[in-house]
């Protein structure tokens, strides 16, 4: 199914709700499969975070995690150290393309017992849960940060915990930071001096603990988006949001300055207002936030404004190839971008084509971030329901505002 918006204006003030963190509840659902005494709220409402925590209570053997690439990377390292247990994780056809074989080599290191099934380096996979006495392993610094995270998020269950050494220059370091301050605020202990981060086995039961995720800053960077297009003096307020967040997306605060957009947190708000438009072109590099690159590209062909944005090298093996797919598409509705395996570089735009139709290639983000452009032109976005990955609510929230 496709969604057509038609050329919209929306209203000068509107308030969205957002649920928590996806990034944040998946990493929370592990430990507290690890540690039942935690408790937690605002989990997302996202369906990567429902099949995660399906996951965690299935008794089944064979566990299906969809597009869920956070799931399959935690689910890897979680039922490695299942003791006795013997599980087949397995995906979609994406997913089966996705590699895993870092992760799988660095638990295979420890003592776990991962095999293939169908093709080396990639899922489905068949795990049989062992008891782990190894505790030192190595990885690249510049691989995918949920490698990393799902290996520290079992540490504390290893029986001498984990000293992880990374080499060379660390990707995604915020990521990394979130899941050794969850750690640290469940009562776990951690260190990351240099390039070498210590988690100490934890034997004990931890104190019971309440914890509320903060809203998904990734969800809030579409807002982002539409305030930039919208006319001087457009405000939308979202909750929940923490001025100190953990979240690397929360970079968005200080890049959409360079669009205009303000942002006032207040009582656990975040207001965002359109006060200038004073555009220029834009360079960044986004190896820490990776996430909105489709979104900050679009922002800048819809404002007809250039953009160099590189750090991108992980956005090849997400939902789909991301760069490829914003060439693609921003190029059929009249933009020229130039792409590499890490960079994007988007010329600037006189005019922006109407009606025409965005693939989205099951990936979320592709829907959401092409989205705002109904505020310049009518568009029609393919296969809509992809944003339930992530946002369910999505198209509803647009509604409120007044797209069309």
């Amino acid at each position: 199914m496709s969604i057509t918006l038609q050329k919209s204006i929306i209203q000068k003030q509107s308030s969205i709700e957002i649920t928590g963190s996806k990034s944040e509840s998946n990493r929370l659902l592990l430990l507290q499969a690890l540690y039942p005494e935690l408790q937690i709220e605002n989990i997302s409402n996202s369906d990567d975070s429902q099949l995660m925590a399906n996951a965690l209570k299935s008794t089944s053997s064979i566990i299906d995690i969809h597009h869920a690439g956070t799931a399959m990377r935690f689910l890897t390292a979680f039922f490695a150290i299942q003791d006795g247990k013997t599980i087949t994780l397995t995906g979609s056809d994406r997913m089966k393309e996705r590699p895993i074989k870092i992760l799988v080599e660095a638990l295979k290191s420890l003592g776990a017992q991962i095999e293939y099934l169908e093709n080396d380096g990639f899922p489905p996979l068949r795990i049989t849960g062992q008891k782990i006495t190894k505790h030192k392993v190595v990885l690249q610094a510049n691989v995918s940060s949920q490698y990393i995270s799902a290996l520290l998020l079992i540490a504390s269950k290893l029986e001498n915990g984990l000293e992880l050494t990374l080499e060379g220059d660390i990707t995604s370091i915020p990521y990394i930071k979130m899941t050794l301050s969850l750690l640290t605020e469940v009562g776990i202990e951690t260190s990351f001096i240099d390039n070498i981060i210590t988690v100490k086995p934890n034997t004990n039961q931890l104190k019971p603990k309440r914890l509320t995720v903060e809203s998904d800053w990734s969800s809030a960077s579409y807002f982002y988006s539409i305030v930039a297009i919208s006319e001087i003096g457009t405000k939308i307020t979202l909750s929940s949001y923490k001025e100190h967040s953990l979240q690397g997306d929360s970079a968005l605060v200080d890049i959409y300055k360079h669009f205009g957009v303000a942002t006032v947190f207040k009582d656990n708000l975040v207001v965002l207002k359109k006060e200038s438009n004073h555009l220029k072109p834009l360079a960044l590099d986004l190896r820490n936030a990776p996430d909105i690159a489709q979104t900050i590209a679009v922002t800048c062909f819809a404002l007809g404004i250039s953009c160099y944005l590189k750090g991108l090298h992980t956005l090849k093996i997400k939902e789909t190839d991301r760069l490829v797919a914003l060439k693609t598409e921003i190029e059929k509705l009249g933009g020229h971008v130039k792409i590499t395996d890490e960079s994007l570089q988007l010329s600037e735009a006189k005019s922006i084509n109407s009606m025409v139709s965005v693939a989205t290639y099951n990936d979320h983000r592709m829907a959401m971030a092409f989205a705002p452009l109904a505020l310049k032109t009518s568009i029609i976005i393919e296969n809509e329901s992809v944003v339930s990955k992530s946002f369910p609510t999505f198209w509803d929230d647009l509604k409120t505002l007044g797209f069309k």
